[in-house]
């Protein structure tokens, strides 16, 4: 199975991108958030991480193998979560994510069904089923940055981010005041390296 993949991007589509990594050239599929990402850096070299999937059904004649991308770890997963909730699938979810996956994560985890309901292809009932399922599991993803901050860190802001809520969470804190704690400090601008010194940053905000 291809998890990432690393080359040249040639081009970019409506609903994909053509990813030039020799010998081969590879369609990928994006959501339009991704897409709009890496628009602007069309001939230059960029890493996704990838989920495979068949496109077909068992009663049909052709079974087509497809890559869907997403440019950081946590947006895949995000993704895989988003596809497991009965009437979402792989198509469905592409279209409905115009937005930053903090976002969404944010809508989900505030229940937000009227927000949720605008999304390309989620009405009501699909919302109401999103939130059901995936609630308890939003708060890492409501935590993510921007992949452009993210990126200068080796390993991601959004680590840092998601280890320090667990640590929160471990010192008797709430999910929601964990996100706002991290959220708060975030603002700043300051770059983390750590979470001892994003726990530091946190608990000297509150003096």
């Amino acid at each position: 199975m291809i998890v990432t993949i690393n080359g040249k991007i040639t081009r970019v589509g409506e609903t994909s991108i053509y990813i030039e990594s020799s010998p081969f050239e590879y369609e990928v599929l994006v959501a339009d958030y991704t897409r709009r990402q890496l628009q602007s850096h069309l001939n230059e070299m960029t890493r996704l991480h990838t989920l495979n999937y068949i496109e077909g059904n068992l009663q049909g004649s052709r079974m087509t193998p497809r890559l869907i991308g997403f440019m950081t770890e946590p947006e895949r997963q995000f993704f895989d979560l988003f596809c497991s909730v009965d009437g979402v699938g792989v198509k469905k979810a592409l279209r409905a994510m115009i937005r930053p996956v903090r976002e969404l994560a944010v809508l989900i985890e505030e229940q937000d069904a009227k927000g949720l309901s605008a999304l390309p292809g989620i009405g009501p009932s699909t919302s109401e089923r999103i939130i059901a399922k995936l609630r308890r599991k939003m708060p890492r993803f409501a935590l993510m940055v921007q992949r452009e901050t993210a990126e200068t860190e080796s390993t991601g802001g959004s680590l840092v981010a998601e280890e320090t809520f667990d640590a929160l969470i471990a010192l008797g804190h709430g999910e929601a005041d964990a996100r706002q704690l991290i959220d708060d400090a975030l603002t700043s601008g300051k770059k983390f390296k750590d979470t001892e010194s994003l726990l530091t940053a946190i608990y000297q905000r509150g003096q």
